[in-house]
Parts: C-alpha cells; structure tokens; sequence
C-alpha cells in the first residue's frame, strides 16, 4: 500500500523550488536561464494555490519582489502591559481579530527601530523598547503563508502619546488576554508568553 504523502513535506520540498528559482533570477544574466527559472517560479505557485486557496498571481507577484538570497522574513511584535496585568491588544483592520501591536522589520532599521515604528503608527504610543521576552517561528503553510518567519517579541514601556484607533487598528485596548477568543494566528501564545514574562518581572526576578 502507497505510502499517504504528508502536505508539509511537499510545502518544503515548493519552498526549496522556490528557493532555487528566486536565486537563478537573481544572480543569471542569460536570457534563457531567466525564463526557466520564471516558469519555475510559475509552477511552484501553481502548486502553492492549490494547496493554500491563496490566487496564484497573487503568490507569484511576491515572490516576485523578493530575489536575492531569500532568508526568512522578520517581524517584530511589542507586549504593553497596565499596573494591573492587562495587556495592550488590537483588533485588525484586516481580518477583525486581536493581536499585539506588530509589524516587518525594514531594510536599514534595528528590530528597536522597528517596533517604534510599528507602535507608533498602529497605536499612535511612543514607547520604550525593553527586553526581548521570546523568537517564534512560523513555517511555510502554516497560517496559509508562504514564507518562514521569525518574530522578535519585545517588553515595551510606554513613554509618550495616547492609544487611539488608527486605520491598521480599529480597536485598541489594555485587556485581559485570558478572556480574548478571537485571536490572529498565533498571538494568544505569544500574549500568554508575554504575560508570564511581566509576572516574573513584577516579582522581581528579571
């Protein structure tokens, strides 16, 4: 009897293609291998729609714009918490559910940086940047993404501004993370990890 395929194996082996076609478009300057690599690039996106209902033009576009050595994507995400444990979560624009103030890195900016960034444009807060509190890992087809990516999840303080809904956020708000249900991917584990964090810290063990 036929072995049954696993899914992720064959999520891999399309991010490997993917690697290879990226590359090849990257660095050759033959014509010919540019359109090789452009049809394997098509092909690996054909595959990934099927599998993720993502449109396929819409997988082949990004990709698109990231050749060159392709390493995994970096996000950054802040942990704001009140006196009294509750911790600063916002509903998304996008898919109506509750997350931590997050975002990419860019190019020419530190993960500090960043986050600044980020915080200030989703909640309208300046903040201080505090200790990284954990790195998470989402790989390719979890959450119907593409990419691997790594998330650096800071201890914020805030110093300046007042939160206000902006148009990333449509509510913004300290809360109590064991009553929220309706989470974005995995940021329920990243809020609980956060928490358990600021208890420590309050204790005075960090």
């Amino acid at each position: 009897m036929n072995k049954a395929i696993n899914p992720q194996n064959i999520i891999e082996f399309l991010e490997e293609l993917r690697s290879i076609a990226q590359l090849g478009l990257n660095y050759t300057k033959d014509p010919y291998d540019c359109e090789r690599y452009e049809r394997l690039l098509e092909l690996k996106s054909i595959e990934y729609s099927k599998l993720t209902e993502i449109p396929m033009n819409q997988i082949t576009e990004q990709f698109k714009k990231e050749l060159g050595h392709i390493t995994p994507k970096v996000g950054v995400d802040a942990s704001i918490f009140s006196d009294n444990g509750h911790i600063l979560l916002m509903k998304r624009s996008d898919d109506k559910l509750w997350c931590l103030p997050c975002g990419w890195a860019e190019l020419g900016e530190t993960p500090q940086e960043a986050i600044k960034r980020e915080i200030l444009e989703e909640t309208c807060l300046k903040v201080e940047v505090g200790k990284l509190i954990d790195i998470f890992t989402r790989l390719p087809g979890e959450f119907g993404q593409p990419h691997t990516a790594y998330f650096l999840s800071y201890h914020c303080i805030a110093i300046g501004g007042t939160v206000a809904p902006t148009s990333e956020a449509l509510e913004l708000g300290f809360y109590d993370h064991t009553k929220c249900t309706a989470w974005h991917r995995d940021h329920q584990k990243r809020a609980e990890c956060a928490y358990q964090f600021w208890l420590h810290k309050i204790k005075g063990n960090i």
